[in-house]
């Protein structure tokens, strides 16, 4: 079968997309705590026969630069954040093959917990559930989850992998044909398939048996976005469908065979996993009516958006020194968070001590530079090209208006899409499996043998 590219929607449960900016938009609505305003994005998205609508989450609203709430809440930087899951649900009710994936962190919830809420999604929706796993970002999180600061980078993913096989052990303590449902006989499961975890390692402890038989797609996808090294060789263990931020070819074409290597030396097929990459297109039916809409999305940017969602990304304030001081070796070490946010400046700003303004140019963070501005043939063409190029595997598509952005992808650059024969024309099946060509997985079969290098 001739591959085809996935599409996500990019999702954030709160007053603005990713973009901080969103939110001033005139053409955004202004709803963006009502139900409405979610289920109509899913009815776009599955219309446009996207594969999965994505949130990703916080536990904290932006307030590491200068340790102050007050910039966040005035300008309306991702200050309301709310429950992604009880929001999915709500998307979930309006659609029947669009995905529901939704991000839970490692690091301030436990595993049967994280695994009984997913499960319980992927029953309800029948069987379109993804996980997105994170580890979380930084000391506001920790001190609205009860911690005095937010864990070491590398020891929240030593931490995490064992999370995961936790979370993978209890759904698998029920095997498929547990059910037996015999009103006649009384019998309602068959306890030779049901089994505690027993669970005993150097972080977790957890007995099972877990509450939640299987889903129709086995258990819910795997979903990771780690950049560093570490968070590379996390989301080559794990994840299934794994989110990239390339800003070019060449960079997503370096990324793609990295964590696919990964995956191989974890002892997995890179072929079952899809690498969608983070993108912003501002469509439109000609390249210039959408070079108009971009004139407009330009002009809504702050610098305290950057400088807010740096501090939040990166764990570090950088507020605590002028902006145009270049940062010491020490300071840009003691970073934590999206560590490829850092590396991304130095690589790309050839310093090796840039200053915060750097990170505000270099990094993207709250701006939208990297948009593609086009009409249909623009933006396929680049959309082709990073996918030829095996630079990914599919996109994330990112939102500059609400509901506006989705509806103008839907609407212009899907039909395109499809008739290069880069797209699906429909939905393969009804699971998040099915219709991304992931196998439904046995149970213990995240069990792999590690190898000593990919093949």
């Amino acid at each position: 079968m001739t591959r085809q590219m996935a599409l996500v929607g990019f999702l954030q449960a709160q007053n603005c997309t990713n973009l901080p900016s969103s939110w001033r938009h005139p053409d955004s609505r202004d709803d963006s705590m009502s139900a409405d305003y979610y289920q109509e994005i899913a009815r776009v998205l599955e219309a446009g026969k996207f594969h999965m609508a994505f949130f990703d989450d916080r536990l904290a609203m932006p307030d590491r630069y200068g340790n102050d709430h007050a910039h966040t809440v005035e300008y309306g930087i991702r200050c309301v954040k709310m429950d992604p899951l009880i929001v999915l649900t709500t998307m979930g009710m309006v659609t029947t093959k669009l995905g529901l994936g939704s991000t839970c962190s490692t690091t301030y919830y436990e595993p049967f917990d994280v695994a009984r809420r997913f499960a319980t999604l992927d029953l309800m929706s029948g069987g379109r559930a993804g996980w997105n796993v994170v580890t979380s970002l930084n000391d506001g999180e920790a001190h609205n989850m009860g911690k005095d600061a937010h864990l070491e980078h590398d020891y929240r993913y030593d931490r995490a992998d064992e999370f995961m096989e936790v979370v993978l052990g209890q759904w698998d303590t029920w095997e498929d044909g547990s059910l037996i449902m015999d009103k006649k006989s009384g019998r309602f499961a068959d306890p030779s398939k049901v089994k505690r975890l027993d669970h005993k390692g150097e972080f977790f402890k957890s007995r099972g048996p877990f509450t939640v038989p299987r889903s129709e797609q086995g258990h819910p996808v795997i979903i990771q976005a780690g950049a560093s090294g570490r968070g590379q060789r996390f989301a080559g263990r794990w994840g299934e469908v794994i989110f990239t931020a390339a800003r070019n070819v060449a960079a997503a074409k370096e990324g793609y065979a990295a964590v696919r290597n990964e995956a191989a030396k974890a002892g997995r097929d890179p072929d079952q996993m899809f690498l969608c990459n983070l993108t912003t297109p501002v469509c439109g039916a000609t390249k210039a009516e959408a070079e108009d809409k971009m004139a407009v999305i330009n002009k809504l940017p702050l610098q305290i958006d950057a400088l807010s969602l740096l501090a939040e990304a990166l764990n570090f304030d950088f507020a605590s020194k002028p902006l145009d001081e270049p940062l010491t070796t020490d300071e840009l070490k003691s970073m934590q968070g999206i560590l490829g946010i850092r590396d991304g400046v130095l690589k790309n700003s050839g310093k090796t001590n840039p200053s915060a303004l750097d990170f505000v140019t270099f990094s993207g963070r709250g701006q939208v530079q990297d948009a593609i501005v086009g009409g249909p043939k623009e933006i396929a063409d680049r959309l082709e090209e990073m996918f030829v190029e095996r630079g990914c595997d599919g996109f994330v598509i990112a939102a500059t208006i609400v509901p506006g952005s989705y509806a103008d992808f839907v609407k212009h650059i899907a039909p395109e899409l499809q008739r290069r024969g880069l797209f699906h024309k429909d939905y393969a099946g009804k699971t998040l499996r099915e219709n991304l060509g992931l196998k439904r997985p046995t149970a213990g079969a995240w069990k792999t043998q590690p190898r000593a290098a990919a093949e």
